[in-house]
């Protein structure tokens, strides 16, 4: 996030806000860890994992978790979904868990702040007795003003007429890694000065690396009253598979 972006996350109704110009990517990659809230755990659409052995978590875990000891959790992951949000929680292997499944291609790994231990102290909900929940399934779902893969695809591929595709990324990314088809590149920063490209008589998908400015981009737009969606997706993900102009 730019400190120009910042600005317009003020302007969203954000408080207390910081940059980290380096962004998410680089928090991972130096193999940083990253938290859920308790609220995103209870209610998003996660994969909840407790890598402690079973026996630990037969005594208590975190409601709904999937208990899957940290020496299965490669196997128990090769069916999921890259895309995925994974939540983590353990012992002291935790974070060597993190960077495993962070190399594995999951963008979208965190862990639960202080543990099970943690939440417990925090009176969140636990359940204990027999273990049922180890084989791990996830169905993605769409939030609030998302658009699906598929969709999404259509319209980069030209087959939906009536869509068009916004890239909030800063040129410097485009110009690094290149733009979808039928797109259009305006830079979160840039957005509310440049609206006037856009038709109200189109759908209108936004994305970005991640989507997090998509997010952003996609609030400021429906408030000026455009039919707009955005994509929660890592672009370079497998699922995304669409055509790329390259620089």
């Amino acid at each position: 996030m730019s400190t120009a972006n910042a600005g317009l996350a003020r302007k969203l109704g954000y408080n207390n806000i910081r940059v980290y110009l380096d962004g998410e990517p680089a928090w991972s990659k130096a193999n940083l860890p990253t938290y859920s809230t308790s609220n995103f755990i209870k209610t998003g659409n996660v994969v909840l994992v407790d890598i402690r052995p079973s026996a630990v978590a037969v005594q208590g875990r975190i409601k709904g978790a999937y208990s899957v000891p940290y020496e299965e959790l490669e196997d128990k992951l090769d069916d999921v979904p890259r895309n995925a949000p994974i939540v983590l929680y353990g012992d002291e292997e935790v974070m060597d868990a993190v960077i495993d499944v962070r190399e594995e291609g999951f963008n979208f790994v965190s862990l639960v702040e202080g543990g099970f231990t943690g939440w417990l102290s925090a009176g969140e909900p636990v359940e204990t007795g027999p273990i049922f929940n180890t084989e791990i399934k996830w169905v993605r779902k769409l939030g609030k003003g998302e658009v699906s893969v598929a969709d999404f695809r259509k319209a980069a591929s030209g087959e939906d007429k009536d869509a068009i595709i916004v890239d909030a990324r800063t040129k410097e990314e485009v110009a690094e890694l290149g733009i979808f088809k039928n797109t259009i590149n305006i830079p979160l920063d840039e957005l509310t000065s440049r609206m006037n490209e856009l038709p109200k008589d189109k759908k209108i998908y936004v994305h970005c690396s991640t989507g997090a400015r998509a997010d952003m981009a996609y609030k400021e737009l429906v408030k000026h009253g455009f039919n707009v969606k955005f994509l929660l997706l890592n672009i370079s993900d497998a699922e995304c598979d669409c055509e790329i102009i390259r620089p």
